[in-house]
């Protein structure tokens, strides 16, 4: 391997670590559930998720769980009061 490639290596190491780095604007994930898998798309800071639960109530297991995951590396999804 070339030195320039340990540098590289080296680097994204430090990337992978200082999360605030990273800022997510889209993706789709499939949520392995204990019943069924679901699919989570994310897009410009809205969450959906194929799920009844989701459909019913704009928030479920599987988005909170991403937010979770992902914490300061998307936008804050906003908190429904009722």
């Amino acid at each position: 391997m070339d030195y320039s490639m340990i540098g590289k290596i080296e680097k994204a190491k430090r990337y992978a670590q200082e999360r605030e780095r990273f800022e997510f604007h889209s993706f789709k994930v499939t949520v392995k559930g204990d019943n069924n898998s679901h699919e989570v798309y994310y897009e410009n800071g809205i969450w959906t998720c194929d799920c009844e639960y989701f459909r019913t109530r704009g928030r479920c297991v599987h988005t909170m769980s991403l937010e979770t995951i992902l914490e300061g590396m998307t936008a804050p999804s906003p908190v429904a009061v009722n």
